[in-house]
C-alpha cells in the first residue's frame, strides 16, 4: 500500500479503480471540487501518480488532485469503509441491492451522520468494474440513463454522484447556493397611479371608444396589469415608458426638452 486512509474528509470517498488517463482523473477532482467532495482514492492508474494532465485538468480543483490517495489494491483501498456502493451501467448477476442515484446519496447521507465512513467505486474507462470487484460493494448504483446509449465517462458518473450527494444534504431538493435579490411587490397605490397615469395617457389619444365603454375597459386593463404582480421597481419601469409616450411629439422627439423628467410619480 502506498498512501493511507485516515482522514475523514465531508463526504463519501471517491475510488476509481484502473483509471486510464490523467484527463479523467482531473476532470473527476473538478466534479468532486463542484459539489463539496474532497477525498479522491486511486487504485493503479495506469499512467502512474502523480500525474501533470490531471492537474492541467482539474481547473483548479488542485486541492483533491493533491489530496489523492493511491493504493495498490482495491482491497487496501476500501479497507477502512463501513459502506461502499459500486456504480455500473451494465445489468448485473447477483444478490446486490440496485439502487437509483438519489436512493444512493439518501443512504449515504444516513450513514455519513451516523458517522460511517462510506466509498462510491467506479470503474475503468473501456469497461466499468470487474464481477470481483463489485462483490465488494454493499449495493449497486445505476442511472437511469437511455437503454440506447447507457455509457457515461467516469467524470460523468462522479459529478452525477456528487451532485445527487450535495442535494441529499439541502433542506429543499430545489435550493441553490446563490439567491437573486428581493423585490417586494408594489404597494396597491403604486399599480393604481400606473393604472390613473395610463387612462390619462390612452384618453389623450381617443382610445377608449366608445365612451361608455371605458369602465370596462379600465377593469379588463387594471386585472391585466394586477396579475404579473410587479415589483416598485417594475412600476417605475413602466411609469418612464408612459411619460415618454406622453412627451413625445412627431415635432418635438424625446429628450429635446431639458426640462423632461424620467416620470410621473404618485
Amino acid at each position: 500500500m502506498t498512501g493511507t486512509a485516515k482522514e475523514r474528509p465531508g463526504g463519501p470517498a471517491i475510488i476509481l479503480v484502473e483509471p486510464q488517463l490523467g484527463e479523467n482523473i482531473g476532470m473527476v477532482a473538478r466534479a468532486m471540487a463542484n459539489f463539496g467532495l474532497g477525498e479522491l482514492r486511486l487504485v493503479n492508474p495506469r499512467d502512474g501518480w502523480p500525474n501533470e494532465k490531471a492537474v492541467a485538468a482539474a481547473s483548479r480543483a488542485d486541492h483533491v488532485v493533491e489530496a489523492a490517495k493511491l493504493f495498490d489494491t482495491l482491497d487496501e483501498a476500501v479497507a477502512d469503509l463501513n459502506y461502499v456502493l459500486a456504480t455500473t451501467a451494465r445489468e448485473r448477476d447477483g444478490f446486490k441491492p440496485v439502487l437509483g442515484p438519489v436512493d444512493a446519496t439518501a443512504e449515504l447521507r444516513r450513514r455519513f451522520d451516523g458517522s460511517h465512513k462510506t466509498g462510491i467505486m467506479f470503474g475503468r474507462e473501456r469497461f466499468g468494474l470487474y464481477n470481483e470487484e463489485i462483490a465488494r460493494a454493499d449495493a449497486i448504483v445505476t442511472f437511469p440513463v437511455s437503454p440506447d446509449y447507457a455509457s457515461l465517462n467516469i467524470a460523468q458518473a462522479v459529478l452525477l454522484m456528487a451532485y445527487e450527494w450535495m442535494k441529499s444534504g439541502l433542506d429543499h431538493a430545489s435550493q441553490t447556493a446563490f439567491e437573486g435579490p428581493e423585490f417586494p411587490p408594489a404597494e396597491r397605490h403604486q399599480l393604481q397611479g400606473l393604472v390613473d397615469h395610463l387612462d390619462a395617457a390612452l384618453s389623450a389619444r381617443g382610445y377608449f371608444r366608445p365612451p361608455s365603454k371605458k369602465p370596462k375597459m379600465l377593469d379588463s386593463l387594471q386585472a391585466v396589469l394586477t396579475r404579473p404582480g410587479f415589483t416598485e421597481p417594475e412600476i417605475r419601469v413602466l411609469r418612464g415608458i408612459v411619460a415618454s409616450l406622453d412627451r413625445f411629439t412627431p415635432d418635438k422627439p424625446r429628450g429635446a426638452s431639458a426640462s423632461d423628467g424620467e416620470g410621473d410619480k404618485d
